[in-house]
Formats: structure tokens, C-alpha cells, sequence
């Protein structure tokens, strides 16, 4: 298992120092930053890439809820705080777990393992071999099942309760109801990325990348959003020749 970049953001000193602790003592983990200014984090929470945040919520100026709305998609987000009424909302925002405060070291460390346990998923579904030409999913379209290469898949554009398959080949997309979220976990990750609330793009058909970070694929111009920038520069930095 790599190692886990972490940044701590809490108002509280004393609670800043303690998870710096339990991260500096722990192996396989290493602390990129900490901040005890909720405001003061958003540039270095969307400048450098971090596998875990351990994030407070009562904080002035920016609360951790709405702090976690701008936290790239790649990282994860563990919430410290000392009430306990937050935990059914902080799973709304995808938290990997929630800490109540006074935070002790068994309980840092079962969330720490259930964070190696999802990063270990997630890298043993990225080395496998993905999309090639023979792999397939039924998508169900206009009452029938539709059976669709993974490598033919341009894009996939979502509204509402419905996406679009946008295919090589084919002249219409196809529409069928499916969640943005589902389609995401469906797709192999090391072949497709989300790059806005509402397109999942396949890198491998991307033409080119615009200085206003706008996607050309097919006959699309896609935004890439703040929300996911960090992580689709990280992708194309890691491929960048000359």
C-alpha cells in the first residue's frame, strides 16, 4: 500500500497538533499541510493533490460542510468535530467516516484502515486491464437492453435522473435512467474521468485541452469545473512529453 498524503484544516490549535500526532506516528501516512483557517485551506486543498482530509465543521468564515462541496473528488474526507448531530450530513457529502471529538488513537486508526481499505479498491480496480475492445455493458435504452463497448464510449453527459452515452459510430447518444454516480463506480476509473457535474469523458479519445481548460471529444467542448480540476491536471501533467 503507498503511502497517504493528509492535510488537517481545524480552527482549534490543540486539535490541529493532536491529529499531526496521530499522523506523524503512523506509517504509511504523510502530512502535506495543516490549517487552522477554513478559507486559508481552499487553495492548498485544490493546488496539491491529498488522499485525506481530516476536516472540523463548526469553523468561522467557511464551515467544514461547505468547505468539503469544493474538496476534489480524489480526496477523501474524514470529519473531526465535537457533534455528533453532524453525522448523518457529513455522509451526504461523501465522507469516507466521522471522528467525534475527544478523538483517540484506536478510533484514528480504524478510520485510517477504512481509508486504506477504499484507496486499496480503488488501486486494484485501476491495474487491471480496462476497456478493451471485447468488454461490454448492458445499458437499457427505449425498453431493450443495449449492449455498448466500453471502447467506443466518447462521453457520458448526465441530467437529472437520466445520462447520455455519447458513442463513436453512432449518430443519436443513448439515453437510458442512470444516476451520474452509478455510471462513475460502473466505468473503469483508470480509463474514464468525471470532469464536471454532468460528463464522465474517456481519456483516451480526448483531441486536445484548451487554455481555458475546455475538453474537445467528438463533437463536444467540455468545461473542465474547479471541483475537478486538480485531479484531471494531475492526469495530464503525469503525461505530458518534452
Amino acid at each position: 500500500m503507498r503511502t497517504l498524503t493528509c492535510m488537517v484544516v481545524d480552527d482549534e490549535p490543540l486539535a490541529v497538533r493532536l491529529l499531526e500526532s496521530f499522523i506523524n506516528k503512523t506509517p504509511d501516512l504523510r502530512l502535506v499541510a495543516s490549517f487552522t483557517d477554513s478559507v486559508e485551506a481552499i487553495s492548498a486543498i485544490k493546488s496539491q493533490h491529498v488522499d485525506l482530509l481530516f476536516l472540523d465543521i463548526q469553523m468561522p468564515d467557511m464551515n467544514g460542510m461547505e468547505l468539503a462541496h469544493i474538496v476534489p473528488p480524489a480526496t477523501k474526507i474524514i470529519f473531526a468535530t465535537a457533534f455528533k448531530e453532524y453525522a448523518f450530513e457529513s455522509y451526504e457529502v461523501s465522507a469516507l467516516d466521522f471522528l467525534l471529538k475527544p478523538i483517540r488513537y484506536n478510533k484514528f486508526l480504524a478510520s485510517v484502515e477504512k481509508a486504506r481499505q477504499w484507496f486499496g479498491r480503488m488501486e486494484e480496480k485501476s491495474s487491471e486491464t480496462h476497456a478493451k475492445s471485447d468488454e461490454t455493458l448492458f445499458i437499457k435504452v427505449d425498453g431493450e437492453l443495449r449492449q455498448i463497448a466500453v471502447a467506443s464510449i466518447l462521453y457520458v453527459s448526465g441530467m437529472k435522473d437520466y445520462v447520455m452515452f455519447c458513442m463513436e459510430g453512432e449518430r443519436k447518444a443513448l439515453i437510458t435512467h442512470m444516476t451520474m454516480k452509478a455510471v462513475e463506480e460502473l466505468l473503469p476509473p483508470a480509463s474514464f474521468m468525471r470532469v464536471h457535474r454532468s460528463y464522465i469523458v474517456a481519456l483516451s479519445k480526448i483531441r486536445s485541452v484548451d487554455r481555458n481548460d475546455c475538453i474537445y471529444i467528438g463533437d463536444e467542448i467540455i468545461h473542465v469545473t474547479e471541483a475537478y480540476k486538480p485531479q484531471f491536471l494531475q492526469y495530464l501533467n503525469s503525461r505530458i512529453s518534452g
